[in-house]
Protein backbone atom coordinates (compact mmCIF):
# COMPACT_ATOMS: atom_id res chain seq x y z
CA UNK A 1 0.00 0.00 0.00
CA UNK A 2 1.14 3.55 -0.69
CA UNK A 3 2.26 5.27 2.51
CA UNK A 4 3.86 8.20 0.72
CA UNK A 5 2.64 11.76 1.37
CA UNK A 6 2.90 12.30 -2.39
CA UNK A 7 0.66 10.68 -5.01
CA UNK A 8 2.12 10.76 -8.53
CA UNK A 9 0.09 11.58 -11.62
CA UNK A 10 0.00 7.89 -12.54
CA UNK A 11 -1.56 6.89 -9.23
CA UNK A 12 -3.96 9.86 -9.38
CA UNK A 13 -5.12 8.66 -12.80
CA UNK A 14 -5.49 5.06 -11.66
CA UNK A 15 -7.70 6.25 -8.79
CA UNK A 16 -9.93 8.36 -11.06
CA UNK A 17 -12.70 6.14 -12.42
CA UNK A 18 -14.21 8.94 -14.51
CA UNK A 19 -10.94 9.69 -16.31
CA UNK A 20 -10.23 6.02 -16.80
CA UNK A 21 -13.71 5.50 -18.19
CA UNK A 22 -13.17 8.06 -20.91
CA UNK A 23 -9.71 6.67 -21.72
CA UNK A 24 -11.10 3.14 -22.17
CA UNK A 25 -12.79 4.43 -25.32
CA UNK A 26 -9.46 5.49 -26.85
CA UNK A 27 -6.46 3.85 -28.51
CA UNK A 28 -3.49 4.69 -26.33
CA UNK A 29 0.24 5.15 -26.84
CA UNK A 30 2.55 5.25 -23.84
CA UNK A 31 5.82 7.19 -23.60
CA UNK A 32 7.46 5.44 -20.67
CA UNK A 33 10.66 4.07 -19.16
CA UNK A 34 11.53 2.18 -15.93
CA UNK A 35 10.52 5.14 -13.75
CA UNK A 36 6.91 4.87 -14.92
CA UNK A 37 5.75 3.02 -11.84
CA UNK A 38 3.03 3.17 -9.21
CA UNK A 39 3.91 3.68 -5.55
CA UNK A 40 3.65 -0.11 -5.25
CA UNK A 41 6.24 -0.62 -8.02
CA UNK A 42 3.84 -1.76 -10.74
CA UNK A 43 4.87 -0.47 -14.14
CA UNK A 44 2.49 1.88 -15.97
CA UNK A 45 2.19 -0.55 -18.90
CA UNK A 46 0.80 -3.30 -16.70
CA UNK A 47 -1.19 -0.98 -14.42
CA UNK A 48 -2.95 0.88 -17.22
CA UNK A 49 -3.70 -2.29 -19.18
CA UNK A 50 -5.11 -3.85 -16.01
CA UNK A 51 -7.31 -0.76 -15.65
CA UNK A 52 -8.85 -1.57 -19.04
CA UNK A 53 -6.93 0.80 -21.33
CA UNK A 54 -6.24 -0.27 -24.91
CA UNK A 55 -2.48 0.26 -25.06
CA UNK A 56 -1.52 -0.03 -28.71
CA UNK A 57 2.10 1.09 -28.77
CA UNK A 58 5.00 2.07 -26.50
CA UNK A 59 7.44 4.91 -27.16
CA UNK A 60 10.89 4.88 -25.59
CA UNK A 61 13.08 7.94 -24.83
CA UNK A 62 16.90 7.92 -24.67
CA UNK A 63 18.12 4.66 -23.08
CA UNK A 64 14.93 2.87 -24.18
CA UNK A 65 11.66 1.75 -22.63
CA UNK A 66 13.55 -0.44 -20.15
CA UNK A 67 16.66 1.83 -20.01
CA UNK A 68 19.14 -0.85 -20.99
CA UNK A 69 21.14 1.43 -23.33
CA UNK A 70 23.94 3.79 -22.32
CA UNK A 71 24.00 7.56 -22.94
CA UNK A 72 24.04 8.66 -26.60
CA UNK A 73 23.69 5.01 -27.65
CA UNK A 74 21.26 4.56 -30.53
CA UNK A 75 18.24 2.54 -29.44
CA UNK A 76 16.67 0.20 -31.97
CA UNK A 77 13.76 -1.55 -30.29
CA UNK A 78 10.62 -2.82 -32.01
CA UNK A 79 9.10 -4.98 -29.28
CA UNK A 80 9.06 -4.54 -25.52
CA UNK A 81 10.71 -7.67 -24.07
CA UNK A 82 8.41 -7.73 -21.03
CA UNK A 83 4.93 -6.76 -22.26
CA UNK A 84 5.38 -7.87 -25.87
CA UNK A 85 3.88 -4.60 -27.10
CA UNK A 86 5.21 -2.85 -30.21
CA UNK A 87 7.88 -0.23 -29.41
CA UNK A 88 9.02 2.90 -31.20
CA UNK A 89 12.42 4.28 -30.25
CA UNK A 90 12.66 8.06 -29.98
CA UNK A 91 16.44 7.98 -29.75
CA UNK A 92 18.01 6.64 -32.91
CA UNK A 93 21.15 7.56 -34.80
CA UNK A 94 19.93 10.86 -36.30
CA UNK A 95 18.43 14.05 -34.92
CA UNK A 96 15.23 13.37 -36.86
CA UNK A 97 14.78 10.13 -34.91
CA UNK A 98 14.08 12.15 -31.75
CA UNK A 99 10.65 13.21 -33.01
CA UNK A 100 7.78 10.71 -33.49
CA UNK A 101 6.87 9.87 -37.08
CA UNK A 102 3.21 10.72 -37.83
CA UNK A 103 2.73 7.16 -39.05
CA UNK A 104 3.10 6.01 -35.44
CA UNK A 105 0.49 8.48 -34.20
CA UNK A 106 -2.32 8.43 -36.78
CA UNK A 107 -3.97 5.33 -35.32
CA UNK A 108 -3.78 6.67 -31.74
CA UNK A 109 -6.30 8.86 -29.96
CA UNK A 110 -4.09 9.74 -26.98
CA UNK A 111 -0.46 9.47 -25.93
CA UNK A 112 0.17 9.25 -22.18
CA UNK A 113 3.62 10.42 -21.07
CA UNK A 114 4.97 9.26 -17.72
CA UNK A 115 8.70 9.68 -17.15
CA UNK A 116 10.70 10.84 -14.12
CA UNK A 117 12.79 13.94 -14.83
CA UNK A 118 15.89 14.96 -12.85
CA UNK A 119 15.54 18.75 -12.70
CA UNK A 120 18.46 19.73 -14.94
CA UNK A 121 17.97 21.05 -18.46
CA UNK A 122 20.46 18.62 -20.04
CA UNK A 123 18.32 15.63 -19.11
CA UNK A 124 16.68 14.75 -22.41
CA UNK A 125 13.42 13.13 -21.31
CA UNK A 126 11.47 16.37 -21.05
CA UNK A 127 12.42 17.27 -24.63
CA UNK A 128 11.19 13.87 -25.78
CA UNK A 129 7.88 14.71 -24.10
CA UNK A 130 7.91 18.11 -25.80
CA UNK A 131 8.66 16.70 -29.23
CA UNK A 132 5.88 14.17 -28.69
CA UNK A 133 3.54 17.06 -27.88
CA UNK A 134 4.58 18.86 -31.04
CA UNK A 135 4.09 15.81 -33.24
CA UNK A 136 0.73 15.00 -31.64
CA UNK A 137 -0.41 18.55 -32.25
CA UNK A 138 0.02 17.96 -35.97
CA UNK A 139 -1.94 14.68 -35.96
CA UNK A 140 -4.74 15.83 -33.62
CA UNK A 141 -3.65 13.27 -31.05
CA UNK A 142 -4.23 14.37 -27.47
CA UNK A 143 -1.43 14.20 -24.89
CA UNK A 144 -1.70 13.46 -21.20
CA UNK A 145 1.38 14.07 -19.02
CA UNK A 146 1.36 12.26 -15.69
CA UNK A 147 3.36 14.43 -13.34
CA UNK A 148 6.15 13.35 -11.00
CA UNK A 149 8.32 15.21 -8.46
CA UNK A 150 11.35 17.25 -9.35
CA UNK A 151 13.93 15.29 -7.32
CA UNK A 152 15.81 18.52 -6.51
CA UNK A 153 12.71 20.34 -5.29
CA UNK A 154 10.89 23.16 -6.98
CA UNK A 155 12.42 26.28 -5.40
CA UNK A 156 16.06 26.72 -6.42
CA UNK A 157 17.08 27.90 -9.89
CA UNK A 158 20.70 27.90 -11.11
CA UNK A 159 22.40 29.11 -14.23
CA UNK A 160 21.77 30.96 -17.45
CA UNK A 161 19.15 30.42 -20.12
CA UNK A 162 20.15 28.63 -23.33
CA UNK A 163 20.75 31.00 -26.22
CA UNK A 164 18.97 30.27 -29.49
CA UNK A 165 22.23 29.50 -31.31
CA UNK A 166 23.10 26.89 -28.66
CA UNK A 167 19.90 24.87 -28.88
CA UNK A 168 20.46 21.10 -28.95
CA UNK A 169 19.01 17.94 -27.43
CA UNK A 170 20.64 18.92 -24.11
CA UNK A 171 18.96 22.32 -24.29
CA UNK A 172 16.04 22.56 -26.72
CA UNK A 173 14.19 25.25 -24.77
CA UNK A 174 15.22 28.49 -22.98
CA UNK A 175 15.74 26.90 -19.56
CA UNK A 176 18.49 27.45 -16.97
CA UNK A 177 20.74 24.61 -15.85
CA UNK A 178 18.55 23.89 -12.82
CA UNK A 179 15.00 24.96 -13.60
CA UNK A 180 13.00 24.05 -10.48
CA UNK A 181 10.00 22.70 -12.42
CA UNK A 182 8.28 19.35 -12.72
CA UNK A 183 7.77 17.56 -16.03
CA UNK A 184 4.10 18.57 -15.98
CA UNK A 185 4.96 22.21 -15.40
CA UNK A 186 7.51 22.05 -18.20
CA UNK A 187 4.84 20.59 -20.50
CA UNK A 188 2.72 23.68 -19.83
CA UNK A 189 5.80 25.86 -20.42
CA UNK A 190 6.52 24.14 -23.75
CA UNK A 191 2.88 24.44 -24.79
CA UNK A 192 2.51 28.12 -23.87
CA UNK A 193 5.92 29.51 -24.64
CA UNK A 194 8.00 26.89 -26.47
CA UNK A 195 6.02 26.33 -29.65
CA UNK A 196 5.15 22.70 -28.88
CA UNK A 197 1.36 22.97 -28.98
CA UNK A 198 -1.17 20.16 -28.69
CA UNK A 199 -4.36 19.11 -26.94
CA UNK A 200 -2.62 18.87 -23.55
CA UNK A 201 -3.76 17.63 -20.16
CA UNK A 202 -1.46 17.37 -17.14
CA UNK A 203 -2.52 15.07 -14.34
CA UNK A 204 -1.05 16.81 -11.29
CA UNK A 205 0.34 15.09 -8.23
CA UNK A 206 -1.30 15.24 -4.84
CA UNK A 207 0.69 16.24 -1.78
CA UNK A 208 3.86 17.49 -3.45
CA UNK A 209 5.30 20.78 -2.21
CA UNK A 210 8.03 22.78 -3.87
CA UNK A 211 10.35 22.47 -0.89
CA UNK A 212 10.37 18.65 -1.16
CA UNK A 213 13.44 16.76 -2.31
CA UNK A 214 12.76 13.31 -3.66
CA UNK A 215 13.49 11.53 -0.40
CA UNK A 216 10.90 13.73 1.33
CA UNK A 217 8.22 12.14 -0.85
CA UNK A 218 8.92 8.59 0.42
CA UNK A 219 8.30 7.40 -3.15
CA UNK A 220 10.49 4.56 -4.45
CA UNK A 221 13.58 5.68 -6.37
CA UNK A 222 14.07 3.95 -9.70
CA UNK A 223 17.17 4.81 -11.72
CA UNK A 224 15.89 7.19 -14.43
CA UNK A 225 18.89 6.26 -16.57
CA UNK A 226 21.88 3.91 -16.24
CA UNK A 227 24.14 6.64 -14.84
CA UNK A 228 21.65 8.24 -12.45
CA UNK A 229 21.72 5.62 -9.67
CA UNK A 230 20.84 7.77 -6.65
CA UNK A 231 19.45 11.09 -5.49
CA UNK A 232 23.04 12.00 -4.58
CA UNK A 233 23.88 11.73 -8.28
CA UNK A 234 20.97 13.99 -9.22
CA UNK A 235 22.06 16.53 -6.62
CA UNK A 236 25.46 17.13 -8.28
CA UNK A 237 24.27 16.63 -11.86
CA UNK A 238 23.22 20.23 -12.76
CA UNK A 239 26.87 21.24 -12.54
CA UNK A 240 28.78 18.02 -12.99
CA UNK A 241 27.18 17.20 -16.32
CA UNK A 242 29.50 19.92 -17.65
CA UNK A 243 32.40 17.48 -17.15
CA UNK A 244 30.97 15.60 -20.16
CA UNK A 245 32.16 18.55 -22.22
CA UNK A 246 35.80 17.89 -21.29
CA UNK A 247 38.39 15.13 -21.65
CA UNK A 248 37.95 14.13 -18.01
CA UNK A 249 35.98 11.10 -16.93
CA UNK A 250 32.72 12.16 -15.30
CA UNK A 251 32.67 8.83 -13.49
CA UNK A 252 30.67 6.85 -16.04
CA UNK A 253 31.70 3.23 -15.72
CA UNK A 254 31.79 3.53 -11.92
CA UNK A 255 29.09 3.18 -9.29
CA UNK A 256 29.27 6.91 -8.47
CA UNK A 257 28.99 8.78 -11.79
CA UNK A 258 29.18 12.59 -11.63
CA UNK A 259 30.21 12.49 -7.97
CA UNK A 260 33.54 11.00 -9.10
CA UNK A 261 35.59 12.77 -11.74
CA UNK A 262 39.20 12.69 -12.88
CA UNK A 263 41.77 11.56 -15.42
CA UNK A 264 45.13 9.73 -15.38
CA UNK A 265 46.98 13.04 -15.51
CA UNK A 266 45.14 14.91 -12.73
CA UNK A 267 47.06 16.01 -9.62
CA UNK A 268 44.27 15.12 -7.21
CA UNK A 269 45.81 16.68 -4.10
CA UNK A 270 46.58 19.98 -5.82
CA UNK A 271 43.06 20.04 -7.25
CA UNK A 272 41.50 19.46 -3.83
CA UNK A 273 43.72 22.05 -2.13
CA UNK A 274 42.92 24.69 -4.72
CA UNK A 275 39.18 24.01 -4.65
CA UNK A 276 39.06 24.30 -0.87
CA UNK A 277 40.30 27.86 -1.20
CA UNK A 278 36.94 28.80 -2.73
CA UNK A 279 35.20 27.84 0.52
CA UNK A 280 32.21 26.51 -1.39
CA UNK A 281 29.16 25.99 0.77
CA UNK A 282 27.68 22.55 1.35
CA UNK A 283 30.36 20.41 -0.30
CA UNK A 284 33.56 18.62 0.67
CA UNK A 285 36.22 17.14 -1.62
CA UNK A 286 37.91 13.78 -1.17
CA UNK A 287 40.96 12.74 -3.18
CA UNK A 288 40.51 9.37 -4.83
CA UNK A 289 41.49 7.06 -7.66
CA UNK A 290 39.09 5.03 -9.76
CA UNK A 291 39.13 2.84 -12.84
CA UNK A 292 36.14 3.24 -15.22
CA UNK A 293 34.87 0.02 -16.75
CA UNK A 294 33.68 1.77 -19.92
CA UNK A 295 33.71 5.09 -21.81
CA UNK A 296 36.47 7.62 -21.08
CA UNK A 297 39.69 6.01 -19.80
CA UNK A 298 38.09 2.58 -19.60
CA UNK A 299 40.44 0.25 -17.74
CA UNK A 300 42.82 3.07 -16.80
CA UNK A 301 43.39 4.42 -13.31
CA UNK A 302 42.11 7.97 -12.99
CA UNK A 303 43.15 10.32 -10.23
CA UNK A 304 40.59 12.85 -9.11
CA UNK A 305 37.99 13.71 -6.52
CA UNK A 306 34.66 12.66 -5.17
CA UNK A 307 32.15 15.36 -4.27
CA UNK A 308 30.48 14.85 -0.90
CA UNK A 309 27.46 17.11 -0.48
CA UNK A 310 27.25 18.05 3.20
CA UNK A 311 24.34 20.51 2.98
CA UNK A 312 22.24 20.23 -0.15
CA UNK A 313 20.26 23.40 0.64
CA UNK A 314 23.47 25.45 0.57
CA UNK A 315 25.24 23.50 -2.16
CA UNK A 316 25.43 24.99 -5.65
CA UNK A 317 26.34 22.29 -8.12
CA UNK A 318 26.90 24.81 -10.89
CA UNK A 319 29.22 27.04 -8.83
CA UNK A 320 31.18 23.97 -7.74
CA UNK A 321 31.60 22.70 -11.28
CA UNK A 322 32.60 26.09 -12.65
CA UNK A 323 35.27 26.20 -9.93
CA UNK A 324 36.44 22.70 -10.90
CA UNK A 325 36.76 23.68 -14.58
CA UNK A 326 38.63 26.86 -13.65
CA UNK A 327 41.15 25.00 -11.49
CA UNK A 328 41.71 22.30 -14.09
CA UNK A 329 42.50 24.95 -16.68
CA UNK A 330 44.91 26.52 -14.19
CA UNK A 331 46.67 23.33 -13.01
CA UNK A 332 46.72 21.33 -16.26
CA UNK A 333 46.83 23.76 -19.20
CA UNK A 334 48.57 21.21 -21.44
CA UNK A 335 46.48 18.14 -20.60
CA UNK A 336 43.01 19.55 -20.03
CA UNK A 337 40.91 19.87 -23.19
CA UNK A 338 37.33 20.58 -24.14
CA UNK A 339 35.58 17.65 -25.77
CA UNK A 340 35.80 18.01 -29.57
CA UNK A 341 33.90 14.87 -30.68
CA UNK A 342 30.31 15.13 -31.93
CA UNK A 343 27.86 15.54 -29.08
CA UNK A 344 24.12 14.80 -29.19
CA UNK A 345 24.04 14.93 -33.02
CA UNK A 346 25.92 18.28 -33.14
CA UNK A 347 29.28 18.55 -34.91
CA UNK A 348 29.81 22.31 -35.37
CA UNK A 349 29.82 23.50 -31.74
CA UNK A 350 31.74 22.34 -28.68
CA UNK A 351 29.91 20.11 -26.25
CA UNK A 352 30.72 22.46 -23.38
CA UNK A 353 29.07 25.38 -25.20
CA UNK A 354 25.94 23.31 -25.81
CA UNK A 355 25.82 22.23 -22.17
CA UNK A 356 26.35 25.73 -20.81
CA UNK A 357 24.06 27.17 -23.48
CA UNK A 358 26.34 30.15 -24.00
CA UNK A 359 29.93 30.07 -25.33
CA UNK A 360 30.87 33.18 -23.34
CA UNK A 361 31.24 31.15 -20.14
CA UNK A 362 33.88 28.89 -21.69
CA UNK A 363 35.79 31.84 -23.08
CA UNK A 364 35.68 33.60 -19.72
CA UNK A 365 36.99 30.50 -17.93
CA UNK A 366 39.80 30.19 -20.47
CA UNK A 367 40.72 33.81 -19.75
CA UNK A 368 40.92 33.19 -16.00
CA UNK A 369 37.65 34.80 -14.91
CA UNK A 370 36.35 34.26 -11.39
CA UNK A 371 34.25 31.08 -11.76
CA UNK A 372 31.89 31.98 -8.92
CA UNK A 373 31.09 35.33 -10.49
CA UNK A 374 30.33 33.54 -13.76
CA UNK A 375 27.46 31.64 -12.18
CA UNK A 376 25.39 34.81 -12.02
CA UNK A 377 26.60 36.20 -15.34
CA UNK A 378 24.97 36.04 -18.76
CA UNK A 379 21.55 35.98 -17.12
CA UNK A 380 19.75 38.65 -19.12
CA UNK A 381 17.02 36.20 -20.11
CA UNK A 382 16.47 34.76 -16.64
CA UNK A 383 13.88 37.40 -15.77
CA UNK A 384 11.78 36.42 -18.78
CA UNK A 385 12.17 32.74 -17.95
CA UNK A 386 11.15 33.27 -14.33
CA UNK A 387 8.09 35.27 -15.36
CA UNK A 388 7.01 32.53 -17.75
CA UNK A 389 7.85 29.84 -15.22
CA UNK A 390 5.61 31.46 -12.61
CA UNK A 391 2.68 31.21 -15.01
CA UNK A 392 3.17 27.45 -15.37
CA UNK A 393 3.66 26.35 -11.75
CA UNK A 394 1.11 23.85 -10.45
CA UNK A 395 2.20 23.48 -6.83
CA UNK A 396 2.72 25.64 -3.76
CA UNK A 397 5.41 25.35 -1.12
Amino acid sequence: MNSSPVVTGLDVLLDDSQRLGSLRQRRIGLLVNPTSITADLEHAVEALRAAGLDVVRLFGPEHGVRADAQDMESVDESTDPISGLPCVSLYGDTFDSLRPDPVHLHDLDTVICDIQDIGARYYTYVYTIGLMMDACGETDTSVIVLDRPNPLGGLAIEGNVVLDEMRSFVGMQPLPNRHGMTAGELAHFFHRFGGWECDLEVVAMKGWRRSMWFDDTVLPWVMPSPNMPTLDTACVYPGQCLIEGTNLSEGRGTTRPFELFGAPWVDAQALADRLRQFELAGVAFRTTAFRPTFQKYAGQTCRGLQLHVTDREQFSSLATSYAILSVLLELHPDDFQWRSEPYEFVTDRLAIDLLVGDRRARIALEQGADPLALVDSFGDDRAEFESRRNQCLLYDD
